[in-house]
């Protein structure tokens, strides 16, 4: 019998030994592992971004072994926001209803950092007030891990330029308010 879904990639392990249970204990037990990721970005308000990998994504029944999942960690209270493009596009539309003129120089921010400029050296270079919803600096270090998934998954197509174009247009329909 061929072997299916062999994968070579590096990995590294943290070992983990539960012994064997009847169902429901094991499952419980198995509930309580904590989850493993990378600490990417941290933010000013003590949240961090945290990517995991791999992310979960199949095409055509093939997982996409270099998919990551981006979230934003709250350390606090332990929670793990799985952010999508729509959140963010849904915030941006936000802050666009709030104050259209900020909205256009954070999705300016947004393209900076698009073209390969790290979030930190954009906040430092702009001035990014926030009108409403998500802060900027958030905004701006999901997408870069976010971009970088992307690639990843479609390296042979658009990639980041699959989100940007909404955000482009967003900021075209802003730019006469």
């Amino acid at each position: 019998m061929a072997k299916r879904n062999i994968y070579s990639h590096k990995i590294k392990l943290q070992k983990l030994t539960i012994g064997n249970r009847p169902r429901e204990e094991f499952r419980e037990l198995l509930e309580q592992v904590d989850y493993l990721g990378y600490e990417v970005e941290e933010i000013s308000d003590g949240r961090k971004i945290v990517i995991t990998k791999p992310g979960g994504k199949f095409v055509f029944g093939v997982v996409k072994r270099e998919d990551i999942m981006v979230w934003v960690y709250n350390p606090v209270e332990s929670s793990l926001w799985l952010i999508s493009h729509k959140d963010i596009y849904s915030d941006l539309q936000l802050k666009a209803d709030t104050n259209p003129q900020l909205t256009v120089i954070i999705i300016d921010a947004l393209e900076a950092v698009c073209d390969g400029e790290e979030p930190d050296l954009v906040l430092n270079r702009m001035a990014l007030g926030n009108p409403v919803g998500e802060t900027p600096e958030v905004l701006l270090k999901v997408y870069k891990w976010i971009w970088g998934q992307e690639d990843s998954n479609y390296p042979n197509g658009e990639g980041r330029e699959m989100s940007m174009k909404a955000i482009r247009k967003l900021r075209e329909t802003l730019k006469d308010k």
